[in-house]
């Protein structure tokens, strides 16, 4: 029976075309080779063989992607599983690399449940038995050409990324230096890198400084030309490239680290003349991102108005307070917002009550037994009449808490197998590297344990004169270095007198540290 005769059927005596499928793939990076042909080049060739030899194209499947083996090819799918469930008879593909580099694998199966499958280039048809072992010989062929470019390829990205070539396109901010060597150079935009840095380090959040950028006069381009967001101020705050590394991703969407070579020593793709971000400047800049940096006083929030404005809260719905009239009213509530039993108090008699309490307490700590109100009193007073040491303290107390976040990133990597690998060398590295960061830091704040002066609480009719000498602003820092929240309760009936006891709950201030 001729080709022809094969590819009609009867249908009630009558003789109709049967269908196929071409199946086209281009790579995504198109090399110069002779059978690279394109999407139209293909699928002419596909339509030319259908109608030579009586069959109806049914559908063009395409993937504009590589055929390594670890690729996920959707419309390769979707062609074979029509071919599978029978919803077309036969499948024509341009040549076998074109088809599949998974090997016999990926043909055999088809081959055994006899569909058809038509590879032009090599002439070979699977409805005919001769061409089974060529098939198959030629899926082998396809597959450890595959194996062998892929070894190749990262054989030769290994070895640039050693010499210090950036491989893909240069990051935002930095320029390509030489088209041979790839070193980066800083760019046209590196002072917005700079920016992004300085005003991360700030405490300035990422997402304002994209409002920032996006709304500027005239908008400052980001790094795909649109607008800022977020995240892409995040990305360039943890990107090893910005310190002047070469830089790789262990897991696909994962974040970026420093590649190393085969000493473990870090890569410099930096051009000669080329400045990276200062160290001290990424160093504050994450850890601000990590949530562990000092804020500086123009990103910080407003100071409240009245004394015990951000202090108090609803028992009801958990909302704030909110000043209405001379009283003290749930927040929610007043805004119109839900609640099922809004507080609200007078604001004379809920601040002298709290004031109150305020000062009871704080009298009734002992000076010289490690209270740990006093203790918190103590912080948040040093705090306030020494802001200058207070920021270092900080920072130190935040470069503690990077060190041991550092160590508990490394234990974790390795527990999902990062370091299984040819990685697993550098493990061992990386964490003494990461425990001696940690022993500096903690030494760093053992620099700032001193005595701190409280006498001015341990005197009633000192801290009493104080407070009436205060200015509003003081009296709110005062009151807030002991108290960091009082949950108020609606009260029993309206207009009925204010008791503090039955109505409100203060949660005491607590140390930060431990030692």
């Amino acid at each position: 029976m001729d080709t022809l005769a094969c590819s009609l059927t009867d249908r009630g005596g009558e003789l109709s075309v049967q269908e196929i499928d071409l199946y086209l793939r281009k790579s995504a990076i198109t090399r110069q080779r002779e059978r690279a042909l394109t999407f139209r080049a293909q699928e002419e060739r596909g339509r030319r063989w259908a109608a030579d030899n009586g069959y109806a194209v049914r559908k063009v499947w395409a993937d504009n992607l590589s055929a390594y083996t670890d690729t996920v090819r959707p419309e390769f799918d979707k062609a074979i599983a029509a071919l599978a469930n029978e919803e077309v008879p036969a499948l024509w593909c341009y040549a076998c690399d074109r088809f599949s580099r998974k090997g016999a694998g990926s043909v055999i199966p088809l081959l055994d449940s006899g569909k058809r499958i038509v590879f032009d280039y090599e002439r070979l048809d699977s409805a005919d038995p001769r061409d089974r072992r060529d098939i198959i010989n030629r899926a082998e062929e396809a597959r450890e050409y595959s194996a062998l470019l892929s070894h190749r390829v990262t054989d030769t990205k290994t070895q640039q990324r050693k010499e210090g070539a950036w491989l893909g396109a240069p990051p935002f901010g930095f320029e390509i230096d030489d088209p041979v060597t790839r070193k980066l150079k800083n760019g046209v935009d590196w002072p917005t890198v700079l920016e992004v840095f300085e005003r991360t380090a700030e405490g300035m959040s990422g997402r304002s400084i994209a409002l920032k950028f996006n709304t500027s006069s005239p908008p400052v381009l980001s790094p795909d030309g649109k607008a800022w967001g977020g995240s892409t101020i995040h990305r360039m705050i943890q990107s090893p490239v910005y310190e002047g590394w070469q830089a790789i991703t262990l897991k696909r969407g994962g974040r970026s680290v420093p590649f190393r070579d085969a000493e473990g020593n870090k890569v410099s793709v930096l051009a000669k003349g080329a400045k990276p971000v200062p160290p001290e400047l990424v160093k504050r800049a994450r850890l601000a991102v990590a949530g562990h940096g000092a804020v500086a006083p123009e990103h910080r929030s407003g100071k409240p108005k009245h004394l015990l404005s951000g202090l108090l809260e609803c028992a009801a719905c958990g909302g704030g307070s909110a000043i209405h009239g001379r009283s003290y009213r749930c927040y929610n509530f007043t805004v119109g917002k839900p609640c099922a039993a809004p507080m609200s108090a007078m604001r004379a008699r809920i601040e002298e009550y709290i004031y109150g309490e305020w000062l009871g307490a704080v009298l009734r700590a002992d000076l010289n037994d490690a209270d740990p109100l006093m203790v918190a009193v103590a912080e948040r007073w040093v705090a306030l009449t020494k802001p200058e040491e207070t920021e270092e303290h900080k920072h130190a107390l935040a470069a503690v808490k990077a060190a041991e976040t550092a160590l508990e990133r490394l234990a974790e990597d390795r527990k999902a197998g990062i370091y299984d690998g040819a990685m697993g060398r550098f493990f061992p590295r990386l964490v003494a590297e990461a425990e001696t960061d940690l022993a500096n830091a903690q030494r760093r704040v053992s620099e700032f344990n001193g005595v701190v002066d409280l006498t001015l609480f341990d005197d009633f009719d000192a801290l009493n004169e104080a407070w009436q000498a205060a200015d509003d602003d003081l009296r709110r820092d005062l009151i807030r270095l002991a108290i960091d929240k009082v949950t108020v309760t609606k009260g029993p009936r309206r207009g009925a007198p204010f008791d503090g006891d039955d109505r409100c709950v203060i949660t005491w201030a607590t140390p930060t540290r431990n030692d």
